[in-house]
């Protein structure tokens, strides 16, 4: 049998109706549910047999009931209504969200006898839409630029942040590269992020600099992310820029104020540390020829010299007592320059005299070395402004340092020239040189390339600093140019031909302290062996006449070398030796003695006698092995007491 065609239709539009994933309900003009499919029952929560016969408005908010009037107007008069959104009751209470569609039904007649309704939930779609909303609320108040861009560096979205932190607005950003933003020496960032981004990585907080559209620099901290679409595939990538240039320059200057603030510390470690080796050397600068002084004194008012020696013995006394007065010179004006209470006493001066008298007094120890001194005067060299005491004093502290600093058989060359407006001295030498690292250090106060015990040369580290601002206060200049150690030194005076009168005072003092210290008995020493190793020649002089005097034999050494050496010949009872030597101090002889494989040279007693008189050399002394420390000026008394001890001490342990 076949079936009508209208019969197909009513079946197939009924398997429609219930396939439909919206809720379609019919109801008659009184609002009487007529059909309900399957999805309504979903949508809804009611079955068909508990809505069939009951009005729709059960499914009505009651705020909302005016709705159903309205639509069953629109109805009555033929018309519809497309996709019209409102709320709807389920059946436990809950509120749903629907897109309402409501068209007439007509008769055979074409009459209205009711309506249908198709009801979408769009449940899904408001929430997308809000939290779509709520993101464009949250991008577009962001502080931080939020930028999208695809796979090519193109632009797609510039937020409000973009537009103030880079200076282009949204219509001048999308649709451009993202690299009108990458200084020219960055590019290749863009390309190592499109490579991480296509890989499907992240980049997380990259600091980085970018350009405004004014060209200025701006540091960023960066984060990119892929963007994905429906099917997983990745088109693009999203950027979020923070502005850290503020933190950018705070941490600048905290760290400029870390690197200040460490120089500063170090530059007062430096000076505390320059301190203490200048208190070191002052102490044994003084110590020295105090030593000899105070020595010598006391053996002659005890009447202990032989008359043959009592000549050399004064000798000794004036060379010492000169030494010490040349110091105590130097600290006094080193004092005076500091508090700003050094004047000069300005008149012409002609300097080849100054060049003469500087020459004359440092000759005698330039011949004790063999050292040849010579003088080239420019006879276009006129007279300065100046104190000539003052100039002399420059002069003559550049050519004795050149002499101190020369080693025997070579060269010092002194020249007066002239270049301009100005008057040249140069003081050339062919000795020990500067190192480039001292080289900018050498005028400074207290300043020695060489401070510690096995330096060669004395003095306090104080002359170049006074040449240099006596040199600056006649309106001059000095400089110091060395090729290296070992390859000479040149010191170059530059003077004006007129320089500006200064305040005239009178002379320096010139004070001198007078000491004067008992004598003490002379005895014990007779039969007992020393050997005395010092490298200033005064004091193992005195050191012999002293332990000879107390009825000592004495062997003499002058360095680590040399008397470990007599050690092996002599095997004297007691050693009394100085700690500051050249090439090798007092604490390498002490360590070679005790180290020693022979037993009667190990065990052999010493003193250290030394002008390195702070506890704290007292205490090194002693750790290293001698077993006795006595300070420079040391009284014969307590000298000869000390050894005789040493060797009582030794006799009973043997």
């Amino acid at each position: 049998m076949t079936q009508r065609p209208d019969e197909f239709t009513a079946r197939h539009l009924a398997k429609v109706v219930e396939s439909s994933d919206d809720a379609i309900i019919s109801k008659d003009l009184n609002s009487i549910v007529i059909t309900w499919n399957r999805a309504a029952e979903r949508l809804f929560g009611y079955t068909a047999d508990e809505m069939i016969g009951q009005s729709i408005r059960k499914i009505i908010p009651a705020d909302r009931q005016h709705e159903e009037d309205f639509v069953l107007e629109r109805v009555r008069s033929g018309e519809g209504l497309l996709h019209y959104e409102t709320i709807r009751l389920r059946k436990d209470g809950g509120e749903v969200p629907i897109s309402l569609t409501v068209s007439p039904v007509y008769d055979d007649e074409g009459r209205i006898v009711g309506a249908s309704k198709i009801a979408r939930d769009i449940t899904d779609r408001l929430e997308a839409e809000s939290a779509s909303r709520r993101l464009t609320a949250v991008v577009e108040s962001s502080d931080d630029a939020i930028i999208t861009k695809n796979l090519n560096s193109i632009i797609t979205s510039w937020n409000p942040a973009a537009e103030r932190i880079f200076g282009y607005t949204a219509n001048e950003a999308i649709g451009r590269s993202i690299r009108m933003l990458i200084p020219a020496d960055l590019q290749s960032e863009e390309d190592l992020v499109l490579s991480k981004i296509k890989a499907g990585e992240k980049v997380d907080h990259y600091e980085t600099t970018r350009l405004r559209k004014d060209g200025t620099s701006i540091a960023i901290s960066l984060t990119v992310s892929p963007i994905r679409n429906k099917q997983g595939e990745i088109v693009g990538a999203s950027k979020i820029a923070r502005d850290v240039s503020e933190r950018v320059r705070l941490e600048s200057i905290t760290a400029s104020v870390a690197r200040e603030n460490a120089r500063l510390y170090a530059e007062a470690r430096d000076a505390n540390r320059v301190k203490d080796e200048f208190l070191a050397v002052l102490s044994h600068e003084l110590r020295t020829p105090l030593n000899a002084i105070l020595g010598y004194t006391r053996l002659m008012r005890g009447n202990m010299l032989p008359p043959d020696q009592i000549g050399r013995g004064l000798e000794t006394l004036e060379r010492n007592a000169r030494w010490l007065t040349q110091i105590v010179d130097d600290v006094l004006d080193v004092s005076r320059i500091v508090s700003g209470k050094i004047r000069l006493n300005v008149q012409h001066v002609e300097l080849a005299g100054i060049l003469d008298n500087a020459i004359a007094t440092a000759q005698p120890a330039a011949d004790a070395k063999k050292v040849r001194l010579q003088c080239m005067i420019d006879p276009r060299a006129g007279p300065v402004s100046g104190d000539p005491d003052r100039l002399q004093q420059v002069v003559w502290n550049l050519v004795s340092n050149a002499v101190k600093f020369t080693p025997k058989g070579g060269q010092v060359q002194v020249r007066l020239e002239r270049a301009n407006s100005h008057i040249e001295i140069v003081v050339a030498d062919t000795g020990i040189g500067i190192s480039p690292e001292f080289l900018p250090l050498v005028f400074e106060r207290f300043r020695q390339a060489d401070s510690g015990p096995t330096r060669k040369a004395g003095g306090l580290g104080l002359g170049l600093a006074i040449v240099r601002h006596l040199v600056e206060m006649h309106g001059g200049t000095v400089h110091a140019a060395s090729p290296g150690e070992g390859q000479g030194a040149t010191f170059t005076v530059r003077l004006p031909v007129r320089s500006v009168q200064m305040e005239t005072t009178p002379g320096r003092e010139h004070p001198l302290t007078e000491q004067r210290n008992p004598l003490r008995e002379l005895a014990g020493l007779a039969g007992v062996h020393v050997l005395a190793v010092d490298d200033e020649p005064d004091a193992l002089t005195l050191l012999c006449d002293v332990l000879e005097a107390a009825g000592a034999s004495v062997t003499t050494a002058t360095s680590v070398a040399d008397a470990m050496a007599r050690l092996q010949e002599v095997k004297p009872d007691v050693i009394v030796a100085d700690i500051g030597m050249p090439d090798a101090d007092g604490f390498e002889l002490i360590r070679q003695i005790r180290s020693s494989d022979d037993p009667v040279v190990r065990d052999t007693p010493a003193a250290a006698l030394t002008a390195f008189a702070r506890s704290e050399d007292r205490t090194r002394a002693l750790q290293a092995g001698f077993e006795m420390h006595l300070a420079k000026p040391v009284d014969p008394g307590e000298l000869v007491a000390s050894v005789a001890t040493l060797v009582r001490r030794y006799r009973l342990k043997a």
